[in-house]
């Protein structure tokens, strides 16, 4: 995939979110969605089991390792890791079915794979979401019912191995208040849809008709 395949300075956003299991992404990621209709969620492939209140297609396209691992040999992906035991990957299908319908696409994603996202594609941006601290990290991935004691230490071993890729990022957004993070992450995406370069083009044609004007 190269970077003119997957966006660029035709205003196509390609947006990262990461962060540890419970830091609140995924609040942040369906707030953002909602306020963004030009957005498109990019629905991961995984091997995991969905949890009681996932849907088939809209969290993620559940399938079994030997078909994962197939779409892996055939290049189906744009990246994949195994995190926590299982694997997940970013199909291009999802990348390229984002560009034909909407102007940006959202990737949530661990660091594994944001980090080959920016490397296949320099002009995404990336959003690596903190929690306030690690005990309320706890607090919340025991709040959970669907997880039991073995999976949150997993998980909790596992989120500092993920903060600690914090600086691969070009944003971090400390999630210690929702609504203020949510801001935060709509200023991002604002930020970018400001930048220079997406933007080149409609000020060059605007000085190619005054140009066109002169005798």
């Amino acid at each position: 995939m190269s970077s003119d395949d997957a966006g660029g300075s035709d205003g196509f956003l390609l947006l990262i979110l990461s962060s540890p299991s419970g830091a609140g992404k995924t609040t942040l990621k369906n707030r953002l969605l909602g306020r963004h209709a030009e957005l498109r969620f990019s629905v991961s492939h995984t091997t995991r089991s969905p949890r009681a209140t996932e849907v088939e297609g809209r969290e993620y396209h559940f399938v079994d390792p030997d078909t994962f691992r197939a779409m892996v040999r055939a290049g189906a992906f744009a990246e994949w890791a195994e995190v926590h035991g299982n694997l997940y990957g970013t199909s291009l299908r999802e990348i390229a079915d984002a560009r034909a319908t909407h102007r940006g696409v959202v990737f949530d994603i661990d660091h594994q794979g944001a980090r080959q996202i920016k490397a296949k594609c320099p002009e995404a941006v990336s959003v690596f979401v903190l929690p306030p601290s690690l005990e309320e990290l706890e607090r919340r991935l025991r709040s959970r019912a669907s997880d039991d004691d073995a999976t949150v230490a997993r998980r909790l071993a596992n989120a500092r191995g993920e903060i600690a890729h914090y600086g691969q990022f070009d944003y971090v957004i400390v999630n210690d208040d929702v609504s203020a993070a949510e801001a935060k992450l709509d200023a991002v995406v604002l930020a970018e849809r400001s930048k220079r370069v997406h933007n080149a083009q409609l000020a060059e044609r605007m000085l190619d008709a005054e140009r066109s004007k002169t005798p």
